[in-house]
């Protein structure tokens, strides 16, 4: 059976010598992956379409034996090319892909998570990398799943808290104009580790690169 879907490219890995398996993020069948068939020959029509956070519309055939599923068509919405421009910013992205595929299941729509996502990417390829947009992500992903923190109990400071509040719950421009202390920074940075490691089990990966600040690198 065929089937139509918009999704971004969370990552790839080769199949073949001349085929790659894409994993994208969908709103309407959550994360899927499937068969690029011939995508790594030179005259490919997948050719310079499959690339990390690109968005798309693809067509795909579904196996009846595997969560593999043939890739068909693909048509290219978005390329998120500033992300490739900014190591840091890259980061972050990769971050989050992380955290999306350890914090839901396969094959299970999520809309609010892609929707989510997609206005994370588009926040980092306008803006220079910062550690509370990461910390504006994880918290917003945490609400979504339903698990944000009860900020009445937790013990951190007032001023962290109402951070910590504007972060989950306030759009991306409201991100851009909160100013954080260093002091803040790291109250945060630690909580939310210990959260992520209560809910989680374990921090997903790519955490400390992404919060890694530059006179650190």
């Amino acid at each position: 059976m065929i089937q139509s879907a918009t999704g971004l490219i969370l990552r790839t890995r080769p199949l073949t010598e001349t085929s790659l398996i894409v994993h994208w993020l969908t709103p309407d069948f959550g994360r899927i992956a499937t068969a690029a068939k011939g995508a790594r020959r030179p005259k490919s029509p997948f050719l310079g379409k499959l690339d990390l956070f690109y968005v798309a519309d693809f067509s795909f055939s579904r196996s009846r034996r595997s969560d593999l599923h043939m890739l068909r068509e693909v048509g290219l919405r978005e390329l998120h090319a500033a992300l490739r421009q900014n190591l840091a910013s890259l980061r972050q992205a990769t971050y989050a892909t992380a955290f999306v595929e350890q914090a839901t299941e396969t094959e299970t729509p999520l809309p609010g998570v892609y929707d989510l996502m997609l206005g994370y990417l588009d926040y980092l390829c306008e803006q220079p990398p910062k550690p509370q947009t990461v910390f504006a992500f994880e918290l917003k992903l945490l609400h979504e799943l339903g698990l944000e923190p009860d900020w009445e109990r937790t013990g951190i400071s007032p001023g962290a808290k109402n951070i910590g509040r504007s972060l989950a719950r306030g759009g991306w421009p409201a991100c851009r104009r909160l100013k954080l202390s260093h002091v803040q920074i790291t109250e945060l940075q630690e909580f939310l580790h210990g959260f992520l490691i209560f809910h989680l089990g374990r921090v997903p990966k790519g955490r400390a690169a992404a919060l890694a600040r530059p006179d650190s690198e």
